[in-house]
């Protein structure tokens, strides 16, 4: 069973809940996800199974989308609504500040980490040294916010859509423009609508799932969306070898088969653009 199932995320469950759940129902342990959702948040998870959790990272690196909602003039130490408010003050703002503020953080820039967050410093979880009330250096990670813009506002409550680069915090996003205002804000609700080719509308519940539902990506189908090419004598050795391989591509990946067997996902190696490497060997 090698594939892929789009799974909409309920509220409350963790990314990790979903994929124990699946594990006893499929009945195998080789499953995975594709880009953590805190159990606030619901919508897109990508679940991968068999052969295709080594597309993981590949997966994870796609651009997401979200609709996010957040509460101006409100801290917690979380960044979301399930924390512990630091701060709270009545907001005075409109549109155009609002709007301006937003816009700010379109592109690049250097987001911090959350100290709320798996993300490990020393071999140490952050969360771990928020919790015993740990001193820590947090990190920061270049991202990109590509596309932003909002949908409603309502006194203090704001709902904008936001399509982002991987590795990017919804939740520090929202605490950097409420900083940015001057005010703080807290995000109350997420949903992840989009991540690369897949929406919130070709998602299932677990429910579905259960009930037989739900649509399985197979491998071969998910292949699709990438350049292809067949392999020939001059490389053939070499490719199911997993060796390195002069580039011939521009693309960042490309696909290569035996008719219609899938081989392996080759890259560009970095130390020598020249070549490619294996990214996945699929046979």
């Amino acid at each position: 069973m090698d594939g892929i199932i789009i799974v909409n995320k309920e509220k409350d469950k963790t990314s990790r809940d979903v994929v124990n759940y699946l594990n006893d129902f499929f009945e195998m342990t080789k499953i995975g996800h594709a880009g953590t959702l805190d159990p606030l948040a619901t919508g897109v998870l990508i679940i991968t199974l068999g052969k295709c959790t080594k597309l993981t990272d590949l997966l994870t690196g796609h651009d997401k989308e979200y609709i996010a909602t957040m509460k101006l003039g409100l801290r917690t130490d979380t960044y979301d609504i399930t924390g512990k408010i630091t701060s709270q003050e009545d907001v005075n703002l409109n549109f155009d500040e609002i709007k301006q503020s937003v816009n700010h953080f379109l592109g690049e820039y250097e987001q911090e980490v959350p100290i709320y967050s798996a993300v490990k410093v020393n071999g140490k979880k952050l969360y771990e040294y928020a919790r015993n009330n740990e001193s820590v250096e947090l990190p920061k990670r270049l991202v990109k916010i590509k596309e932003i813009e909002i949908i409603k506002i309502e006194e203090e409550i704001v709902t904008f859509r936001v399509l982002v680069s991987k590795g990017t915090y919804i939740r520090s996003l929202i605490n950097d423009i409420g900083n940015y205002l001057g005010c703080g804000a807290t995000m109350i609700e997420l949903i992840r609508t989009k991540q690369g080719e897949y929406s919130i509308n070709d998602s299932y519940t677990l429910k579905d799932i259960v009930t037989n539902n739900y649509k399985f990506i197979e491998l071969n189908e998910y292949l699709k969306i990438f350049p292809s090419q067949q392999i020939d004598e001059s490389n053939e050795k070499l490719i199911k070898n997993g060796a390195l391989i002069n580039k011939t591509f521009d693309d960042k990946y490309l696909v290569y088969y035996e008719g219609d067997k899938p081989i392996a996902i080759y890259q560009e190696y970095i130390k020598d653009n020249t070549k490619a490497k294996p990214f996945m060997m699929i046979n």
